[in-house]
Parts: structure tokens; C-alpha cells; sequence
């Protein structure tokens, strides 16, 4: 049991308590003016080592720059993408407000105002990004035994006013694929196979499967810090995606003098796409020519394959394995409105198996 007891300073009698830590070691805490406040304290470590949440004070005296470092280091299932984010996040927005400060005054109040601070200069997404880096090196906080809490969870965040979406109709994407002539297989295969531009940048022949009509999915060649990196997809599961016909005569001609391990789309010089160089190159001046909608990007066609594939019947299930979303709740939360033409069927049908018992 904790101990409770008195020593004299300069400034008036104060109070000290003695307890063990869960591990067994004797240690104290310094300075109450009151009793009272003592024996409160005392209480709440007896109750925390027997809850299993006890933290020792001193645990939170560590720099949050020190357990930030350590937490990014651990991250060693990270995208070369997703680690030049996190990195580029604590290096840009994170570090230069907590660096110095110790983990335990990383308290709710100071992340409020980084967060209002923030708000002012960044853009919505931006903000939640960032804050989703530090609660998650609070958590691991919390898991190490260092606070108690994680003070940056449910936090209020700038809203993000999502643009609508826009999708291309079968004959838009004819007029696109045209306008990028030579491009124009490409063009396709976004459009109708629903890939991110770096997996269709990572694209070998021999993920070409003309015989299934499939494309083996596994790979995404993704530019960090000005250098192109091959690495697993944003899943991190391979995916296989279904090739239209017409689509499979395309890549069988495009692809019949090449050998399996090269690129189905290589820049000029045979290496990896970049899609700031393929917009700036040729994609801006097919999207003017083509006269579909202004500013359309690569990764738009990616949400037109989602429309087309949902207008030949698609279920929300097969849209998911398409496009290599993690759950099907995403998927349906980004395209569950363009089945809202299925319901008017469902109506109908539930009428016509209701219409022989209600006459």
C-alpha cells in the first residue's frame, strides 16, 4: 500500500507519497500542498496498478520527438509512398509544434489549437492526414506504457468538402482514347479495368492473361522523392481484374512483339510511366481535343470504370475485387449512389411477386 507522509520546505510543510510500481521498485511523488491532495493520489495509483492502467510518471517525461522517431522507424510494413507521407508529415506539420515537448504535456487543449492553428493555413485533408499521424504515435504511447490515454483521439477536424465525382460515358472515353492516339490503349484500360496509374504503370506482359481475359494486379510503381518505386499495391494484395474483349484484342496486338518481363505502358525510354510527365506530355492536350470534361485526370477514369462496371450489373462484391478496395463498405460508400437506379427494379420485381397473391 501506498504511504503517505511530510517534509518541511522553504515555502511550508508538503506532502509526499511512497508506493511500488507494478514491477516492484519503490518510488515517490513530490510536492502536494495538502494531504488530501496525497492521499488522492495514492488512491488513483492503487486503483490504476490493480486496473492494469498504471503508468509511471516518469514514462511520460520522454521528448514526443524521441517516440515519434521511434514509432516511424517501427513502420516497417509501410508503402515506400505511404512512408515518404508519414515522414513528410512529421517533418513538415508535426515535429516543429511537439518535438521538444514532452509526451505528457501533449495534452488535448495543445493539440486544439495545433489543429485550429493548422486549419488556417492547410487544407482539410491535410489537417486530418497530419492528425491521423500523431494519434497513431500516441497509441503506440499507450500500448508502451508511457501515457495513459490518447489525447488525440476524437478530436474535432475540419470537414472535407468532397468534389463530385465525375464519370465518363462509353463514347467519352472513345473520344479520349482517340484524342491520346497512340496512348490510346491506355486510355482503355484505366477506363475500363478501373486501375490506379501506378498499377498500370507497373503493369508487366506477363500479368497479361489473354487466354482468362484477366490482368494480374500486384504490383504499383509509385515516384518518392523524385525516384520511381516498384512496391505492392495500396492493399498490399494481388488483385486479378477482368479484361473486356475488345479490350483483350487491344493488348493482344499492342503487346504481341514484347517480351513478358517489359512494361505494357513504358514511357519513351522503356522505363516507368509518371503521371505528372504523362499529364503534361500528351494527357492535358487529348482531354481539350476530346472535349470531356475539363481538367479530367487519369485517376477519373478510374471512377468511370466503377460506373461502367456498375451499369453492366456489377454487384457492389465484384466492384470491390476490381478496383482492390480493402471492404466492400468502402466501395459502397464512394459508388453507392449510382445503384440507386437498381431500386425502381426492385420495386418492380417485388410487385410482380406480389401481384398473383393480392388479386
Amino acid at each position: 500500500m501506498a504511504t503517505v507522509s511530510s517534509y518541511d520546505t522553504a515555502s511550508g510543510k508538503r506532502w509526499e507519497v511512497r508506493y511500488r510500481t507494478p514491477e516492484r521498485t519503490t518510488t515517490r511523488k513530490r510536492g502536494f500542498t495538502s494531504k488530501r491532495q496525497a492521499q488522492d493520489f495514492a488512491a488513483t495509483v492503487e486503483v490504476e496498478k490493480m486496473t492494469g492502467s498504471y503508468v509511471a510518471p516518469s514514462a511520460g517525461r520522454v521528448l514526443f520527438g524521441d517516440v515519434a522517431e521511434k514509432w516511424i522507424a517501427s513502420k516497417v510494413n509501410l508503402s515506400a509512398s505511404t512512408a515518404s507521407r508519414y515522414r513528410s508529415a512529421l517533418d513538415v506539420h508535426i515535429l516543429p509544434a511537439f518535438k521538444t515537448i514532452p509526451l505528457a504535456d501533449v495534452t488535448r487543449e495543445r493539440l486544439r489549437r495545433w489543429v485550429a492553428s493548422m486549419t488556417e493555413t492547410s487544407s482539410a485533408a491535410t489537417v486530418r492526414k497530419n492528425v491521423g499521424v500523431v494519434s497513431q504515435i500516441l497509441d503506440q504511447a499507450v500500448e508502451d506504457s508511457r501515457i495513459v490515454s490518447n489525447p488525440a483521439a476524437g478530436l474535432d477536424l475540419p470537414r472535407i468538402e468532397h468534389e463530385e465525382r465525375r464519370y465518363l460515358t462509353p463514347h467519352q472515353v472513345d473520344l479520349l482514347a482517340k484524342a491520346a492516339d497512340g496512348h490510346a490503349v491506355l486510355v482503355y484500360t484505366l477506363a475500363y479495368c478501373g486501375l490506379r496509374f501506378g498499377e498500370a504503370a507497373a503493369l508487366t506482359v506477363a500479368d497479361v492473361n489473354l487466354d482468362r481475359g484477366r490482368l494480374r494486379i500486384h504490383r504499383s510503381a509509385t515516384v518518392v522523392d523524385s525516384k520511381v518505386v516498384v512496391s505492392s499495391t495500396k492493399s498490399n494484395k494481388g488483385r486479378d481484374v477482368p479484361l473486356p474483349r475488345f479490350l483483350a484484342e487491344m493488348l493482344a496486338k499492342h503487346t504481341e512483339s514484347m517480351s513478358p518481363e517489359q512494361l505494357v505502358f513504358p514511357d519513351s525510354r522503356g522505363g516507368h510511366l509518371r503521371a505528372n510527365n504523362v499529364r503534361r506530355r500528351w494527357w492535358n492536350d487529348a482531354v481539350k481535343a476530346s472535349g470531356v470534361p475539363e481538367g479530367l485526370t487519369p485517376h477519373e477514369l478510374r471512377h468511370t470504370a466503377a460506373s461502367l462496371a456498375i451499369s453492366a450489373g456489377a454487384s457492389i462484391k465484384a466492384v470491390q475485387r476490381m478496383l482492390g478496395h480493402s471492404s466492400a463498405a468502402l466501395t459502397l460508400d464512394r459508388y453507392g449512389h449510382l445503384f440507386d437506379d437498381d431500386l425502381g427494379m426492385v420495386a418492380q420485381r417485388l410487385h410482380d411477386l406480389a401481384r398473383p397473391h393480392s388479386t
